[in-house]
């Protein structure tokens, strides 16, 4: 790493100079501002150029073949950095200084980059909020609590508050994930078990009963044209699957298309309430943070209405944000909507009589957050033996087209 000579000015007035070790001459100045001093000059020292030379000498050309594609970064890695960074500051440590505690004992190299950028960008004197902003790492919803708490002068417990919010969304995403593992893995392995038999063994079969000259019942014939047409034209099956993909997303990407798959997704059977559930759990949660963070409700429902991932849901979110600027209460559009279930109008009512709005949407949320996995291990444990049922009806008709044409053939030949 390169050595750097420097002269600078410190809190005090009084000149000051010295050496630093760092990557470059912009993070050399982001270290020295902070520890309180600003530099005037700053140049690679003799000693430090000599020694990467000596260093890039004893190593004989290299090639730095080290890159790193853009990365996501996991919701549980951003929750347990924000709820460091609540710690740091609600311990009366700095937020440059917490910034770069946080830097230095992340392991996600990505969040490390990004927290760094933050860092910068504070140092520079710009807020919290707008440091966030530019790097285009968080979105609105983190942004506009970050900046609700730096202006009420309770950032850290808004820090924390954003933190239990990422938590309990990662812990609900979890929770749906691994009740649904097992039917997943079962419906995979139903399709390998079919594919094989298709497309290896039941080929050679049909090659034996063929060669027999056997009058083969219709449902054998129908099971061997299945065969060959999944072997001999699997390619297209899989345009076929891609292309309905595709189509699925463009539609979904027009408004019309979008509203039409939102709608029958909310009326197919036990599907549709589950899909409903989370769209409340994740509105009325959101809702609830922003407004316990001191975002105002016009505010807060811009913001929540996108978290829903339901158009839905986001046409109730405006519909409720004009009535509410026409000096209505949140639970009578809410009721005019249609897709809020009594419980939840009701309990919002109650909460603005009582003037704790945020405590009993967070109420809500949990209490759908628990419906959801409830919903989820009912829905599981009816496809279950439902996915059993159809493998082995699946297995079972196979079986009987070979086995059939077979026992003619033994009876042929006894």
């Amino acid at each position: 790493m390169p050595i750097y000579a420097y002269k600078g000015v410190n809190q005090a007035g009084r000149s000051t100079k010295g050496s630093i070790s760092a990557e470059s001459p912009r993070a050399a100045r982001t270290q020295m501002r902070g520890q309180g001093i600003f530099l005037t000059e700053i140049a690679e020292s003799a000693a430090g150029a000599a020694a990467t030379e000596t260093s890039d000498a004893e190593s004989g050309p290299s090639f730095n073949l080290d890159f790193q594609l853009p990365s996501r970064i996991p919701p549980m890695e951003r929750a347990m950095a924000t709820r460091q960074l609540a710690t740091l500051v609600a311990a009366g440590v700095p937020l440059v200084e917490a910034l770069s505690a946080l830097v230095q004992q992340t392991e996600h190299k990505t969040l490390a980059s990004v927290l760094a950028q933050v860092r910068d960008k504070v140092n520079e004197g710009s807020s919290l909020a707008d440091a966030l902003i530019s790097t285009g790492r968080f979105d609105n919803l983190y942004v506009s609590m970050v900046r609700a708490g730096e202006a009420s002068g309770a950032l850290e417990a808004v820090l924390a508050r954003i933190a239990d919010y990422l938590e309990d969304q990662v812990r609900l995403n979890g929770r749906v994930l691994s009740i649904l593992t097992y039917p997943l893995f079962m419906l995979l392995f139903a399709a390998v078990v079919v594919g094989v038999m298709v497309t290896m063994v039941l080929p050679q079969i049909t090659e034996m009963l063929l060669a027999q000259g056997l009058d083969l019942p219709w449902y054998t014939e129908a099971v061997i044209t299945g065969s060959d047409l999944l072997r001999g034209y699997w390619w297209l099956l899989i345009l076929l699957g891609i292309g309905l993909a595709a189509l699925y997303r463009a539609v979904g990407r027009t408004e019309r298309g979008r509203d039409a798959l939102d709608r029958f997704w909310l009326g197919f059977p036990v599907v549709g309430r589950v899909i409903r559930f989370l769209a409340i759990a994740r509105l009325t949660r959101t809702l609830g943070s922003l407004l316990a963070s001191s975002v105002n409700i016009v505010q807060a429902l811009n913001i929540a209405r996108h978290v829903a991932n339901n158009s839905v849901f986001e046409k109730a979110a405006d519909a409720a944000r004009e009535s509410i600027l026409e000096g209505a209460a949140l639970a009578t559009p809410l009721r005019t909507s249609g897709q809020f279930p009594p419980l939840v109008t009701t309990m919002v009512e109650v909460g603005e009589r009582s003037g704790d709005l945020e405590g009993m949407l967070i109420k809500v949320a949990d209490t759908y957050e628990e419906q959801v996995e409830t919903s989820v291990t009912r829905l599981t444990s009816l496809l279950e033996p439902i996915l059993i049922l159809v493998m082995v009806g699946i297995v079972g008709i196979i079986i009987m087209a070979v086995l059939m044409p077979m026992l003619q053939m033994t009876e042929n030949i006894g």
